[in-house]
């Protein structure tokens, strides 16, 4: 499975940005999908995942309540809401995709990797 994430880009404080995330094949629709982020100097993190059909959803604490992730199965792509964005978001943002149906912050299960789309939030 490759995966292409984008939409990232520059954002003021209090912005928005929808990243997407979309899979070279349909093996992706059975598997549950995160995406992580990575800022200059620290590890990579949890942000969300969403299991294999939509009805479940994960999200780092951080995020809760101003991001959304969702996915449409028909076109193989996860998407990534990200309102009322804050500079401490600001981080290269990765797609993956776990090797279960149902998978929430542990890195360990998530076996695909996207290259990465950086967001910048000022301040």
């Amino acid at each position: 499975v490759q995966l292409q994430a984008s939409g990232g880009g520059l954002v003021q404080a209090g912005g928005s940005l929808r990243l997407s995330c979309a899979a070279s094949r349909r093996t992706s629709s059975n598997n549950a999908v995160g995406w992580f982020r990575q800022a200059p100097e620290k590890e990579r993190e949890f942000v969300a995942s969403i299991n294999w059909n939509g009805g479940t959803t994960y999200y780092a604490d951080s995020v809760k309540g101003r991001f959304t992730i969702s996915r449409d199965n028909s076109k193989n792509t996860v998407y990534l809401q990200m309102n009322s964005l804050k500079s401490e978001d600001t981080a290269v943002y990765y797609c993956a995709v776990c090797r279960y149906s149902n998978c929430a912050s542990s890195r360990e299960p998530y076996n695909y990797w996207g290259q990465g789309t950086q967001v910048t939030v000022s301040s």
